[in-house]
């Protein structure tokens, strides 16, 4: 059964009604654009979504850094990373570099729960081991995801939290300074148990897999206090992501501590968060350069 969100990417081009200034953008509005192209692509395992494709700005750098995550209700099947294509470039084009990171999602042969998580997992720490090739700055470092893209870059930052009986254990996880969440889900058992969210609930079952707490190292509030600044950006209009998603979240991380903002951006839906010529991506941008501005002193 199609989701709201495969049936809203898959809809032919001939069904997007004409454009007008109140209407939410369609993902046909978006991905009928002609598509920037990556300045490279590194492998970190054999499988054709074991890729990262790398942004470069001009100049010498070292550059500061988005690692980017995108979404798709954790299924390859709806969205790759080529979604992200738009912003990453628009980012390139402001001085900063991109890690637009691939996985395999919960559809395809090793995806689903440990692999979807550890291709994530690989997919950031291979950023460590090319920083040189690429003059980046891992230090200038700010995690963007969204949709479900937006739960995965939160837990890539909660990975240090992991317990290290979890088979997604790491001991030296690549450090996240900053997360930003775009219309993510981080909550997985909220997502499970939302019936109205755009990726349905079955979707989730797959993700976490069957053990005796399948949350526990999977979902971003089991995790919490994350220890470091989180923004989420999402949009009013949202038919995709329940907006009590993002409330419920932030009030969760600011119970233990963590420095939790929400951005709600007014005529806004699921769509507008990742294209470049949004109110919401100029919020999620300046969000962007903000963090990684240098220290000055």
């Amino acid at each position: 059964m199609l989701t709201l969100l495969a049936l809203a990417l898959v809809a032919p081009l001939g069904m997007t009604p004409a454009m007008s200034a109140d209407r939410l953008l369609t993902w046909p509005d978006l991905t009928k654009r002609t598509k920037p192209r990556p300045d490279a692509t590194v492998d970190y395992g054999p499988d054709h979504m074991q890729k990262v494709d790398v942004w470069l700005p001009a100049g010498r750098g070292p550059h500061p850094v988005v690692l980017m995550v995108h979404g798709g209700c954790w299924q390859t099947e709806i969205a790759d990373r080529s979604l992200m294509n738009w912003i990453a470039d628009d980012l390139r084009r402001h001085g900063v570099a991109v890690w637009n990171i691939d996985y395999r999602g919960v559809d395809r042969a090793g995806g689903g729960y440990p692999g979807t998580f550890a291709d994530v997992a690989a997919a950031a720490d291979a950023m460590t081991a090319n920083a040189r090739r690429f003059h980046l700055d891992p230090r200038r470092l700010v995690a963007v995801g969204h949709s479900a893209g937006g739960h995965l870059a939160l837990w890539l930052a909660a990975r240090a939290r992991l317990p290290k009986t979890s088979p997604l254990y790491t001991a030296k996880p690549l450090p996240i300074p900053h997360v930003i969440s775009l219309g993510g889900l981080p909550d997985l058992e909220a997502t499970a148990n939302s019936p109205d969210n755009g990726c349905g609930t079955e979707v989730v079952a797959k993700l976490v897999g069957t053990r005796t707490d399948p949350y526990a190292d999977t979902s971003v509030p089991r995790l919490l206090p994350l220890g470091i600044p989180q923004d989420l950006v999402n949009g009013r209009e949202d038919r995709i992501i329940p907006f009590r998603m993002a409330t419920d979240y932030i009030a969760a991380a600011k119970a233990k501590g963590d420095m939790a903002a929400l951005h709600t951006v007014a005529k806004t839906g699921h769509v507008e968060l990742i294209a470049p010529e949004t109110a919401a991506w100029a919020q999620t941008r300046r969000l962007i350069l903000s963090a990684l501005a240098p220290v000055t002193r």
